[in-house]
């Protein structure tokens, strides 16, 4: 691996966003559908029918945008160690029966810990019959780390909550769920399949070299049998349904926020391993690969029905960004969209891609060959949230494209939206007025990621 670097210098801050105008709300009930009468001819019918479907529909157009936000690689005690009346532990056994204590490890700490498939057994320790089973989470001290400055028991840490502080702002107004899941068990590749996707075309781990259509007929991914054993491998260029093509159906507009090369949050764009969208138009039309233009964007008046937003390497939470701005980055957004013109219809979900290696006391439960993973935060933002609350509720990444389907009225696409849970109505709850949204104090204004220079470091291994 290449030497770690100290972090990019940012350029003087510029000129603040313009203010966006403010518009009112679709959040009235309509009134209920007039029956029509017996031996009503065709037309009344038809009529009839009519206004039933409008009223339907604007019973759901309370929310009319949904909001994507990935940030990379925690767990739940390492980013929420400690939050009130969450499920953290400040102990943590290893693979000697001994109790560790999670001690602090700053989001900008010069060491990672390795997070894919084998890794993950290794952490679980399970005793059933599928490997990565009935986990007694006891193994996190056998996984490899690397970087510099590793100390002792290196995957037992916490973030720090000086650093963690506005993460924990956020979900004290809105709603944290903690027994959130990913819907698989290994690296970020996979994870961000998922959240377009709901599934990976069972590919396990990293591609070769390209994580898409890009690598040739070289570059190819290993896939994860049914019983949980490495199979044979697979191009990383998927014909997978999506989200995004659900909604071009529809004609309701999507766009994904990512990262543009040499940055490595490039590879967290799902969309460039999905070839009819990597080789059609909406890679032009619907991809844009700088994340901080959806400030200006959504400034200028431009929200889609759905949108992902992927972080630059320094703003993504990933160890080895030897960074810690990614909570101002999120609470930045969150700013953003809540002081918009879209916050009454819209639903944010803040969620955390994979685990990292870090330890988190809490067994996936298994539902399928691919999961559940180990458990990741998930924040939920809306007007129309609870207010303050600790969802225990299970979730995975399938929980939100559920969401999304029922929201817009897309069909299912895979296991994982089919079996998941919806955050409605355990987290939203649409028979309340929508609250009015106040903004986090931050110590760095939008301007300052919107301006910032590219990251030119050499690629992470993870």
């Amino acid at each position: 691996m290449s030497p770690l670097r100290a972090r990019v210098a940012r350029l003087p801050l510029a000129a603040a966003l313009a203010s966006a105008v403010l518009l009112s709300a679709c959040t009235s009930r309509s009134a209920t559908a007039p029956i029509p009468p017996a031996g009503a001819g065709a037309d009344e019918q038809a009529a009839a029918r009519s206004t039933a479907d409008i009223a339907a529909k604007k019973k759901k157009s309370k929310i009319q945008h949904v909001v994507i936000i990935m940030q990379e690689n925690r767990s739940f005690d390492n980013l929420f160690q400690g939050y009130p009346g969450a499920n953290t532990v400040a102990q943590g056994k290893n693979s000697k029966g001994k109790l560790i204590t999670l001690q602090p490890v700053p989001l900008e700490a010069t060491y990672g810990i390795d997070h894919r498939l084998a890794t993950y057994l290794s952490a679980c320790d399970g005793s059933g019959s599928i490997p990565g089973t009935n986990c007694k989470m006891d193994g996190f001290d056998l996984e490899r780390t690397y970087g510099q400055n590793i100390p002792q028991n290196a995957e037992y840490g916490y973030v720090p909550h000086s650093e963690s502080q506005l993460y924990f702002n956020i979900a004290g107004q809105y709603v944290l769920a903690d027994n959130m899941f990913t819907s698989h068990v290994d690296a970020s590749f996979v994870s961000h399949q998922y959240i377009i996707a709901g599934q990976a075309q069972n590919a396990v781990d990293l591609p070769l070299s390209d994580w898409g259509c890009s690598g040739g007929p070289s570059d190819t991914v290993a896939t994860l049998t049914a019983s949980r054993t490495v199979g044979p491998s697979e191009s990383p260029c998927f014909t997978s349904n999506t989200i995004g093509a659900e909604l071009d159906k529809k004609k309701l507009s999507w766009h994904y926020y990512g990262s543009a090369l040499p940055d490595q949050g490039y590879y967290w764009i799902g969309y460039q391993a999905i070839k009819s969208i990597f080789t059609g138009p909406d890679w032009t039309n619907d991809v844009t690969q700088n994340p901080s233009q959806f400030l200006t964007d959504l400034g200028s008046g431009t929200l889609a029905n759905v949108t992902w937003i992927t972080p630059t390497w320094a703003n993504s939470d990933h160890a080895t960004s030897i960074s810690n701005s990614g909570p101002e980055w999120v609470t930045s957004l969150v700013n953003a969209i809540g002081e918009s013109q879209y916050w009454d219809t819209t639903t944010i979900f803040i969620f955390w891609d994979e685990w990292g290696g870090w330890y988190d006391h809490v067994a996936p439960p298994y539902v399928d060959f691919d999961g559940l993973g180990m458990r990741v935060p998930l924040m939920i933002v809306s007007p129309y949230a609870k207010q303050g609350y600790v969802s225990h509720a299970q979730y995975e990444h399938g929980s939100m494209l559920k969401y999304v389907e029922d929201t817009f009225g897309l069909k299912r696409l895979a296991a994982s939206d089919k079996r998941a849970n919806s955050p409605v109505p355990d987290a939203i709850d649409y028979s309340q007025a929508p609250r009015a949204f106040t903004p986090f104090a931050t110590n760095l204004p939008p301007r300052f990621f919107q301006h910032a220079v590219p990251d030119l470091r050499p690629p992470d291994e993870q």
